[in-house]
């Protein structure tokens, strides 16, 4: 019997976040093969797919979906744009992995998932907490009933440094960066769905972008329908690394997950008691990043259905955009009442 062919996936963006999802495709999957690589920045591809060894470069994004040899894509440009894109490689019959999040509006995120639904094509989103080892234990360990009912949670991000605010959008510290804190208290809440939400934001880090919509600090409290309240918090500058931890407090117990530290190796001397912390989200969830486009493609190739769906960042989505409201208003928000403007 002859051998599978590799699946050839096409990669949208070249930036940050693309790149390394680029070298993960080339190199570290089995099975998987970087065949194009789309952006238009001027000079983008070609500096990325060349080393790779992809011979495919496109500067126009419709090119790639046109291109007949694609099997699926991979998504990470700017999340403005996600949506759209989706859109567009679902009608072009292409399987989607899209970076978070999926949409920046409700009817985007609706838009998205009925395109993909439509074309008969898998949609999965980019939360790669729920492949990083620790995170997936906690979730299964409250499935299994470890902690009983789950009645406090906490999910936290604080971004190493805010060097030049400027080209962040408004609203980033919701959209962008809770979002993943979010879908991470709806993984360890599993099967309750979130009814209320109040937040707190301001400019701590850079006051004086404040006037520009910047907001760098938030916390988040969030009524579920199970009884459990959470906490969401977000800061964008952590002098000692990246900062990403959860907790599950329940009736029956308590779990507590994530590490900045680089190592298990703590130091001791004169100095006092130090230990190398991590300061890259490529570096703390190096092996998530991986592993979430692994099981993309397998699905892909096998058939089976995504494990994080359209529908969940919708989901995540939503508490982020009630939380917009309510730094707004100043008043909690029930997610059943949320208006998009």
């Amino acid at each position: 019997m002859a051998s599978q062919q590799p699946l050839a996936v096409g990669l949208i963006g070249a930036g940050r976040m693309g790149s390394f999802h680029a070298e993960t495709l080339a190199h570290r999957l089995p099975g998987v093969r970087l065949a194009a690589v789309a952006d238009p920045a001027p000079g983008a591809v070609e500096r990325l797919a060349a080393p790779l060894g992809c011979a495919t470069a496109y500067t126009a994004i419709v090119d790639l979906l046109a291109d007949p040899r694609i099997e699926a894509v991979v998504i990470a440009t700017p999340a403005r744009t996600h949506a759209d894109l989706v859109e567009a490689a679902a009608r072009a019959g292409k399987a989607v992995y899209c970076e978070k999040p999926m949409a920046v509006t409700l009817a985007e995120a609706d838009r998205a998932v009925s395109a993909a639904r439509d074309a008969g094509v898998a949609l999965q989103v980019g939360f790669n907490r729920r492949y990083d080892p620790g995170f997936r234990a906690a979730h299964d360990k409250v499935v299994a009933g470890a902690v009983g009912t789950p009645q406090l949670l906490r999910s936290l991000t604080r971004d190493p440094k805010l060097a030049d605010p400027a080209p962040i959008p408004p609203w980033t510290i919701f959209l962008e960066t809770l979002v993943h804190d979010f879908d991470t208290l709806r993984y360890l809440n599993p099967g309750a769905d979130p009814v209320e939400v109040f937040a707190m934001a301001d400019a701590l880090v850079r006051p004086d972008f404040k006037d520009r919509g910047l907001l760098d600090t938030a916390v988040v409290t969030i009524r579920f329908d199970n009884g459990a309240l959470a906490t969401a918090e977000a800061n964008f500058q952590a002098v000692y690394g990246y900062d990403v931890r959860g907790e599950v407090f329940g009736s029956e117990g308590m779990l507590t997950l994530g590490d900045i530290r680089r190592t298990h190796l703590t130091s001791y001397g004169s100095g006092g008691i130090t230990a190398e912390c991590v300061g890259y989200d490529q570096d703390l969830f190096r092996d998530a990043y991986v592993a979430e486009l692994a099981d993309f493609t397998d699905r892909v190739r096998t058939g089976r259905a995504p494990a994080v769906t359209g529908e969940d960042a919708r989901a995540a989505l939503s508490i982020a955009l009630a939380a917009i409201q309510s730094v707004t208003v100043g008043a909690p928000v029930r997610i059943d009442e949320l208006k998009e403007h």
